[in-house]
Parts: structure tokens; C-alpha cells; sequence
């Protein structure tokens, strides 16, 4: 059913996914981040997470392939890392096969509920990390797996690795990439499940090569234009639009799980 609705796009919808697909990818470029978190919801108020997250997937893995080629010390961040990239990647599976077997409507409040996390801990920096050992594995391990987990799902870790990482006193020219690793394993782990259960094919990724396309202009102009806007002000705006999108996929699911009833 997923793979009709995917073909059988109107043009009204698919130049809407081009358009969001710019966007993301805009805001992807100018903060290093973001990507899916922007996409996904954007998409979801139209159709559901689960073909949001399908329509996704190319171009995310695109994204995040671009941002890690252009990012720096990549090689030290794998090493230092890979014991919670592990952990991530085992997450990832379990949220993947979550996305296929149980209804995705209860993803939206998910997904809404992550966008909220993340804007709390957007407005709370000086406040995270109080409660968490860095050095310890075995908060590493927990938080990639509940990364993993809610990529699988809603396609959205930022809010989790966010909470982590800035616990961390770790430069943005290497948190980026690490971010962009976190990316590309849960995005390649979702892209594997969802194969191997019927839900993806070629036909797919030939069907979103021009988004993924679109959604890499949007990163090189905002890559450029990063710098010339004020970050204060483009943040506020970005975290405007993430709170009214969160507060209409909640809605959403009420009127849903009401319909229902």
C-alpha cells in the first residue's frame, strides 16, 4: 500500500516534497544538523511518519554522507565512538522493525513528543548534562541505543544525542560529524529492515534521486548563506516552526486515535 501511495504522488504533492526537501536541506546546511528532524514532520501533517520516512530515506543518507565528507577529524571521532555507534546501530534495528510491524499512527505523538525534547534541551544547554557521566559506558550505551531507537521510528535522533553530547566539552567542527555518523547508521540500519520486510526496492530510490538531488542544493546554499544570517534570530525561527509542527502532529493524533474510538 506504502509503495502505491509513493508512485502515486500528485504533482501538488510532489512539488510540496521538493519544496520541503530545499528547506531541510537549507537548515541542514547552515547548522550542521537537522535534516530529518525538519523533513520528517513537514511530511508527516501531510501524509504519515512511516511514508515520511520512507520519502526520506535518499535523501538523508545523502545529507549525511555530504555533511561527514565535509566535516574534520572524522577518522578520531569513529574510533572514539564506536563502542555507542554500536549501540546506536542495535537500537536502530529494533526501531526499524518497530516501524514495520506495529501502526504508525501512534508515531506522530512520538515524533512530536521528540521535536518538544529537542527544544527543551535547545533552551536548557547550561542545564543538561548535570546528571550525566560522560565517562561512563554505560550511559553511552543507553543513550545510543534510545537514539537508535527513535530513529527507527520517527526518524529523529537529534533530541538524544543533543542531551549526551553537549554534557561533552567537544568542539562543533567535530560534534558535527560525529552527529552525521549517528545519521548514516541509523538511516543504512532503517534502510536494511525496511528491505528486507518488502517496504522499500530500486523503484523506490530511483522515485526520490531528484529529491535527494533537491535536498543537497538546499545544503550547499545553506552551507553559503549560514554566515551572513544571524544565528540568533534564523534558531528562533527554526524552533518556532518545529513547535507549531509538533503542536499540529499531537493534534493530529488525538483527532486520530478519537476517530478510532
Amino acid at each position: 500500500m506504502e509503495m502505491e501511495l509513493i508512485y502515486g504522488l500528485d504533482l501538488s504533492v510532489f512539488l510540496y516534497l521538493l519544496a520541503i526537501m530545499m528547506f531541510a536541506g537549507i537548515v541542514h546546511g547552515s547548522m550542521g544538523l537537522g535534516f530529518p528532524m525538519v523533513a520528517t514532520p513537514l511530511i508527516a501533517v501531510l501524509l504519515d511518519v512511516r511514508l515520511a520516512i520512507l520519502l526520506t530515506l535518499l535523501p538523508t543518507v545523502t545529507v549525511n554522507i555530504a555533511s561527514i565528507w565535509s566535516g574534520t577529524d572524522q577518522k578520531d571521532s569513529l574510533k572514539e565512538y564506536t563502542p555507542m555507534f554500536v549501540w546506536t546501530l542495535v537500537g536502530a534495528l529494533i526501531g526499524s522493525w518497530m516501524l514495520v510491524v506495529f501502526d504508525p499512527s501512534p508515531f506522530r505523538l512520538a515524533l512530536a513528543l521528540l521535536i518538544l525534547l529537542y527544544l527543551w534541551t535547545a533552551r536548557s544547554e547550561k542545564a543538561i548534562g548535570r546528571w550525566i557521566c560522560p565517562g561512563n559506558t554505560m550511559v553511552a550505551a543507553a543513550f545510543g541505543m534510545i537514539a537508535g531507537i527513535s530513529s527507527g521510528i520517527t526518524n529523529v535522533m537529534i533530541p538524544i544525542l543533543i542531551i549526551y553530547f553537549f554534557s561533552l566539552n567537544i568542539p562543533r567542527s567535530k560534534m558535527i560529524p560525529i552527529f552525521n555518523c549517528f545519521f548514516l547508521i541509523g538511516k543504512t540500519t532503517q534502510i536494511l529492515v525496511l528491505s528486507v520486510a518488502g517496504l522499500i526496492n530500486l523503484g523506490l530510490f530511483f522515485h526520490t534521486l531528484l529529491p535527494a538531488v533537491v535536498a543537497l542544493a538546499g545544503l550547499w546554499v545553506g552551507s553559503k548563506a549560514g554566515n551572513r544570517i544571524s544565528a540568533d534570530s534564523y534558531r528562533a525561527s527554526i524552533h518556532l516552526l518545529l513547535f507549531a509542527l509538533a503542536l499540529m502532529l499531537i493534534v493530529q493524533f488525538a483527532l486520530a486515535t478519537l476517530e478510532a474510538g
